[in-house]
This record gives C-alpha cells, structure tokens and sequence, in this order.
C-alpha cells in the first residue's frame, strides 16, 4: 500500500520571523549606507542584501526614507554601547564594539565616519551621533570637561571600530576579545574618570 500525502503530512511553508526580518533589512541598509552615497542606495539593493522582496521592505517600513531614518538613528545602539555605570564603562564599550563587529557583522558607532558620502542625510547623521550618543555620554561623566572627556572616549572607539572592521588589522583580528579589552579599555576609561 503506497502512503498518500495528505494535508497534515506536508511541513507548513517557513515563516519568517518579523524582528529577525527587520533586523536583516536594517544590516542590509547599515551595510550598503557605509559604502555608498545614500542617493545610490535602491530599496531592491537592501531587498537583495538582506534576502527578502522590495515589497517586504515597504510592509515593514514604509518607504526607503523611513527605512533610512532608522538607519541613520543611533538610539538603539547607544542604549547597549552606554548600559554599564561609569566605572566599568570603558570596557563595556571596547567590549560591545569589538563583539557588535566580530559577532554581528556590525559597528554600533562606525556609520558616522561615512558621513561626508551622504550630503543632507549626512548631517542629520551627523546631529543624530551628537545627539544620541556623545551628548548622552557626557551627560553621564561626572567632572571637568566632560563633554571634551566624552568626545575623546568616543573618538577613540571610533578608532578602534576602523581598525577592526575597516582596515581588518590582522594583529587585532588575531587576539581574543577579552584580550584586547584587557589593553584597550583603560585608555577608553581614562577619559571617562575625571
């Protein structure tokens, strides 16, 4: 007797899961952001990086300017860069941008530097980062110059995220995380402390 395929039998289509599909869609967008102009970037560019439709984009956010806002915004990314007390936040921070580009593919921070590629969209990155990350870093220290304290700490993650992600250093590469947190943090640290 030969089985016959039945409804129940056959494995419903995969669906796909929303957040991990907007989550690809923003990685597509970070990805392509940091490489070219923002005026260059098509909703069928991001569609293909990320492994869905153009349609799908516009069902989770609305158009290509929506999708770019998002993208341009550093709240999210700041909110994990920034969520350690003060003392321990210097290897927090080396520790979250070296995981973010060794685990996740993605800088939380490095988008700024291709800034001057962007035009317009460029400064409201640009005011975004001030916004969402140096001034509310400098909220947070506590002393003299603490914005010039906040900016310096942040300048040198910067430095750090091109290093790792950009320039690929194959000496960087080749250590553990917990090593380089171990070396790097303190100079990170010694702009936080006043």
């Amino acid at each position: 007797m030969s089985a016959v395929s039945t409804p129940q039998d056959t494995p419903a289509p995969a669906r796909r899961d929303a957040e991990s599909t907007r989550t690809a869609i923003l990685k597509a967008a970070r990805h392509l952001l940091a490489r070219h102009a923002h005026g260059d970037i098509t909703l069928k560019a991001v569609a293909d990086r990320a492994g869905v439709s153009p349609p799908l984009i516009l069902k989770y956010f609305g158009n290509k300017d929506t999708l770019f806002a998002r993208v341009m915004s550093f709240e999210t990314d700041a909110d994990a860069l920034l969520a350690a007390p003060v003392d321990d936040l210097g290897a927090h921070m080396v520790r979250h941008v070296l995981v973010s580009q060794s685990e996740q593919g993605a800088d939380p921070l490095l988008r700024i530097v291709f800034a001057p590629l962007h035009g317009e969209q460029g400064d409201i990155l640009r005011a975004n980062f001030r916004t969402q990350v140096t001034d509310r870093l400098t909220a947070r220290l506590a002393g003299p110059d603490a914005g010039l304290r906040a900016e310096l700490a942040v300048a040198t993650l910067l430095g750090l995220g091109v290093m790792y992600g950009i320039a690929r250093g194959t000496e960087l590469r080749a250590h553990a995380v917990d090593a380089l947190v171990d070396r790097y943090a303190p100079t990170v640290q010694a702009y936080l402390t006043p």
